[in-house]
């Protein structure tokens, strides 16, 4: 369970999001509750897949049957809305854990328990099947264990048997390790698909193991296809029905309704056998057996499971079995669920109302227009979209210390701040300094338009045409100016050192928006770099290639560049031992790409991640590849995309995914009104940097905000701004006050290339 952040909704529909269940790259599941108090689970489809017609349709249809679906197994759909722009379902909160919860914690289950969730769940899809469905990713994350039995939840895939795949030829919907042959290999699929995955789920809960081993993806489902399973500690009485569910033949696998009938029977006997008082139910499951640690502690999903790979218990053998189970009725539970369930209910109904959302605006008025009191744009800047000057806590106090201060100061009126635009207007970077400057100007105007401020803002800006010798003299000029408490840029792609160097001797705190590297100390005491700088970006390449495309073998093509070798260094430290990392060095000069090409497919690589930040040369990469028909991923980062690389790479670029420190706020919910008024006002969506440059002065203002006395706002900026969070219409602006530098892990967004152009997915850990 996690809080909100500024890019989440607070309203879906007629349900009040509370907090954060998952994210997976489907979309995001919300704890939510609706007007009467109800908490509900609200699944929320991201836009680039509503986005395909195909897509919503299909959603359409599941979304109508999954509400006819019945049972005590299933949890039911209490409402959906297909047609918004991110489509959505709601579904019953169940606030108890996961299958793979209650198994990574404990391992192995009793066997009487794995019948009795075998034969609920079995349950379950036969009332799926019967409308006319299938679930395609039966895994135990998607399995709740409430008080009184299992339920089978998140139908975000499902789809009608027979349907036409959602995704590319070949493309394997599902979660490796759970789905069956026929899904591995993107043959045809019917309702023994969910049979299979339904054997591979019990085997697990039965040993702690999958059956078809760890490791990557791509080794987890050529197992599934070629080898058998390991059910190596299956209990004698579960085997050979495990063994019929496991079968490569999907004609020889059991009907659902029979896997229910056999558990069901041999459940029953275990009950007649069991003659003991069963254990306190109180009493947790501790790993290892021991008693008095709760099971799973106080953390694991409530209620619902993001898309992805379940968590699974290192191997050990499965632990003696007790003679009898805990159990309510027929239902044989883990101990101490009963406590959990508990302790997890009291926190969501203790969660607190959201925020109200904002009031609708009048038909005819204008959003931006001043009003009395609060504006629905100035509720969206103060609240959730990110304040440009106040957000967060204690708001009333600082409001009232400011106000002090300037009543103080013997003028009646709030002081004027003055925050400094060093850019490149008319040289060969001026489409990023204008981009900055109109960011700015509007952070400016929307600080300026609230009734509430402690102070105004002013903006001067200096011009260096993207002239070395101009910009020491733009930055002597900004820094010899006393009203000045900050400067915003340069906005050119590296950051001189003699440029850091001269506002330093100013005094004056430089908050640096674009440059993806520089030649200073990144530790000066009057820098602020709100980006990663190219450099760092690695994180975002190594995400894609092990949680949202899972690679097993990876080509690394490492340029000559400096900013290769720091790429290459820094994915070959982080990532998985059990990734397979090939090293190829790219050649200086114009040869070595279809070398690199074809080793990508005599290797047999899954993924190719380029390390360089020259856009030509993986531009020439991108056409080799496409001329030896490579299809896995392709994924580079920073400079390595701009317009020599679209252009040089033609039809090539399509597919191609980049990590980078800028997001599309067109594409962002909480820079929706910032857009707008950028419309408005320039006639054109925000540019690159233009959203990031908005959230500079935001963070600028609010840390002007905390200082002492106006006096004193200048001299300690730099300071401030690095001891000051701020929630921006981008993303939450925070620092490592230790090393002086941005805290980058929510500052990492993916684009992939499509029909030319590059088309935003999102931030790098929500994909």
């Amino acid at each position: 369970m996690r809080p909100l952040t500024s890019e989440d909704p607070r309203a879906v529909g007629p349900y009040r999001t509370l907090v954060r269940l998952g994210a997976g790259g489907m979309g995001v599941v919300y704890l939510a509750r609706s007007a009467g108090g109800t908490l509900v689970a609200v699944k929320v489809i991201r836009a680039e897949h509503a986005a395909d017609p195909a897509f919503r349709a299909r959603f359409r249809r599941e979304a109508e049957s999954a509400t006819r679906i019945t049972g005590p197994w299933v949890v039911p759909v209490l409402g959906a809305d297909t047609e918004a722009r991110e489509p959505w379902l709601a579904t019953a909160f169940v606030p108890g854990p996961s299958l793979a919860e209650v198994v990574g914690a404990r391992g192995a289950l009793p066997t009487a328990t794995v019948r009795a969730i075998g034969s609920r769940l079995a349950s379950a899809l036969v009332a799926v099947h019967r409308a006319g469905l299938i679930h395609r990713d039966v895994k135990p994350d998607n399995v709740l264990l409430a008080l009184d039995g299992p339920r089978l939840i998140d139908f975000g895939i499902a789809r009608h048997e027979g349907a036409t795949a959602l995704t590319a030829t070949g493309a394997v919907i599902g979660t490796p390790g759970y789905l069956a042959p026929e899904q591995a290999s993107a043959g045809s699929v019917g309702p023994a698909c969910d049979v299979f995955s339904l054997g591979c789920v019990l085997a697990y809960a039965a040993t702690g193991r999958r059956p078809f081993g760890e490791g990557g993806a791509a080794g987890v489902l050529f197992r599934t296809v070629h080898e058998e399973p390991d059910l190596t500690g299956v209990p004698p009485g579960l085997l050979p029905l495990l063994a019929a569910c496991l079968s490569k033949d999907p004609a020889t696998r059991p009907s659902a309704g029979r896997v229910g009938d056999e558990l069901e029977a041999a459940g029953g006997a275990d009950s007649d056998r069991t003659g003991k008082s069963p254990p306190d139910p109180r009493v947790a499951w501790a790993p290892g057996g021991a008693a008095g640690t709760p099971l799973g502690g106080g953390g694991g999903a409530f209620g619902t499971a993001p898309d992805g790979a379940a968590g699974t218990a290192p191997d050990r053998a499965p632990p003696q079995e007790p003679d009898t189970a805990p159990h309510a009725g027929d239902w044989f539970a883990p101990p101490g669920l009963a406590a959990l369930i508990a302790e997890r209910s009291a926190q969501a109904l203790a969660l607190p109302d959201p925020e109200p959302p904002p009031a609708p605006v009048a038909p005819g008025e204008d959003e931006a227009a001043p009003a009395k009191g609060l504006t629905r744009r100035r509720l969206l800047i103060a609240g959730a979209a990110g304040g440009v000057v106040v957000t967060g806590g204690s708001t009333a106090a600082w409001l009232a210390r400011r106000r002090s201060a300037g009543a103080a100061s013997g003028s009646g009126t709030p002081p004027t701040y003055t925050i400094g635009l060093h850019a490149d207007l008319s040289g060969p970077g001026r489409a990023a300094g204008l981009a900055h400057q109109r960011g700015v100007r509007l952070a400016v105007a929307d600080h300026n338009a609230r009734t509430d401020t402690a102070f105004r803002l002013a903006l001067r800006t200096e011009n260096d045409a993207g002239d070395p010798r101009r910009a020491l003299r733009a930055a002597g000029l900004l820094g010899s100016g006393p009203e000045v408490i900050a400067a915003v840029g340069p906005t050119g792609a590296v950051l001189a050192e003699d440029v850091v160097q001269r506002y330093a001797e100013a005094r004056l705190a430089l908050v640096v928006v674009a440059a993806g590297s520089t030649t200073a100390s990144e530790t000066a005491a009057h820098l602020c770099v709100t980006r990663p700088y190219d450099r760092m970006l690695a994180p975002g390449l190594i995400s894609y290639v092990v949680h949202t495309r899972p690679a097993e073998r990876v080509l690394l093509v490492q340029d000559h560049t400096g900013l290769g070798g720091e790429l290459a260094g820094d994915f070959r430290e982080a990532v998985p031992a059990d990734t397979t990392v090939i090293t190829h060095a790219l050649p200086r000069g114009g040869t070595g790409y279809g070398a690199a090409a074809r080793k990508a497919v005599t290797s047999r690589a899954d993924a190719v991640v380029l390390a360089s930040g020259d856009a030509a040369r993986a531009a020439r990469l991108a056409t080799a590849l496409a001329d030896e028909d490579y299809s896995g991923t392709r994924i580079a980062a920073g400079p390595a995309l701009g317009p020599a690389f679209l252009t040089g790479a033609g039809a090539a670029a399509d597919g191609w995914v980049f990590a980078e420190a800028y997001a599309d706020p067109a594409a962002l919910p909480s820079a929706r009104t910032f857009t707008a008024d950028h419309r408005r006002r320039f006639g054109a969506p925000p540019a690159t940097w233009a959203a990031e440059a908005y959230d500079a002065v935001g963070l600028i203002a609010r840390a002007a905000g905390a200082a002492a006395a106006p006096g004193s706002v200048r001299g300690g900026m730099a300071r401030l701004i690095r001891g000051t969070e701020h929630r921006g219409i981008v993303r939450p602006l925070a620092f490592r006050p230790s090393i002086r530098q941005v805290r980058y892990e929510n500052g990492i967004f993916l684009y992939r290339i499509e029909q030319g152009r590059p088309r935003f997915l999102g931030p790098f850990g929500e994909l």
